[in-house]
């Protein structure tokens, strides 16, 4: 699963460890989480909140992605028109 973690944890300047004691658990997961393997709902909601966003700015699919700034530019073009 694609995801912004490891762009969010430098921003803060936190290194893995620092992260994976915050959210208690191991380095490991927090390579894996940034390295796109998918994680667990309660996992998401962990990081969701430690980093004060929604999930879904944190975590994304490129199709999903692709589809909803899609949408936005039907809807933008659709209010210039009327």
């Amino acid at each position: 699963m694609k995801n912004n973690v490891r762009r969010l944890r430098k921003s803060k300047d936190m290194t893995q460890e620092q992260l994976a004691k915050a959210l208690n658990v191991s380095r490991y997961t927090i390579i894996k989480i940034e390295s796109g393997s998918n994680t667990t709902d309660q996992m998401v909601l962990r990081i969701a909140r430690f980093f004060n966003k929604d999930p879904r700015e944190i975590f994304f699919d490129d199709s999903v992605a692709h589809n909803l700034q899609n949408k936005k530019s039907d809807q933008e073009f659709s209010k210039e028109v009327i």
